[in-house]
């Protein structure tokens, strides 16, 4: 299918692995010029030449900047003045007991998961307003509906970036614009991959067992009783982007595997 994404800019905050990398990868075989975001110069040219790799000829750009703070927000406007495309896919998460976490650990996280979003919009919506074209696309997680008793500081983020969608969502009506969240579930993300490699040399079991003890015990409300792959939930996040889905704003539309028994 084309989805009529060539010669689109687009900005993926967080994209050098993972869910993020995914999306700009699809982007960029979809004909979008792709900004790739990371903190590291080595981790941004390792990313881009991952893209380069499954897409050759690929139009990219690399901007190196914590997009958790707002220097490195406006060093990245200064180098991107105005995008088709804004994801905003940065995050972080930890796992750690409520009366464990910090002050200084719930500012960084919500710094980083909700104020990435908070500043990047505010630059790049009134834009895309004047426009009238673009598209914000906020990739929350289902921990934002089933907020995980072991890490109540990430559900929360992502819980206020569903809102923080919808009410920008609201500032659009009338126009082409769309502002809409994507909520991914288990994922296998780079980070998962190694822990499941971790978890099973610690017990002497495959990978394959860790997978399933997983959801068994931890997600057993799943229904495709797996981790989505990247490519999947970047899949979503591509159509959302495109011209063809128009008429999806003010989403939440979940890739979560049915982990989410609500219908609605």
């Amino acid at each position: 299918m084309d989805l009529k994404l060539s010669d689109k800019v687009a900005l993926v905050s967080g994209s050098t692995a993972g869910i993020g990398l995914a999306i700009a990868t699809i982007f960029a075989q979809e004909g979008a010029k792709v900004i790739v975001n990371g903190r590291t110069k080595e981790r941004v040219n390792h990313a881009l030449e991952s893209i380069g790799q499954n897409v050759p000829n690929a139009a990219t750009q690399g901007i190196v900047a914590d997009l958790g703070t707002q220097a490195g927000v406006e060093a990245t406007i200064q180098q991107a003045p105005f995008v088709d495309i804004l994801v905003n896919n940065l995050g972080i998460y930890a796992s750690k007991a409520f009366e464990d976490i910090s002050d200084e650990e719930w500012m960084n996280i919500l710094e980083v998961n909700v104020m990435s979003g908070v500043r990047l919009s505010r630059h790049y919506l009134p834009l895309m307003l004047k426009e009238n074209r673009g598209r914000i696309i906020f990739v929350s997680s289902e921990s934002g509906l089933n907020i995980p008793v072991e890490m109540i500081h990430y559900g929360v983020t992502k819980t206020a970036q569903v809102a923080l969608s919808r009410g920008l969502a609201e500032t659009t009506a009338g126009s082409h614009v769309t502002v809409n969240t994507v909520l991914p579930g288990p994922t296998r993300s780079e980070g998962v991959e190694t822990f499941i490699q971790g978890f099973a040399n610690e017990q002497n079991i495959s990978p394959k067992q860790v997978e399933k003890d997983f959801f068994t015990k931890t997600r057993p409300s799943s229904l495709i009783q797996r981790f989505a792959s990247t490519s999947e939930v970047a899949a979503l996040v591509a159509f959302v982007a495109s011209p063809l889905a128009s008429a999806i704003n003010g989403a939440a539309l979940r890739v979560e595997g049915g982990v989410v028994r609500s219908i609605i």
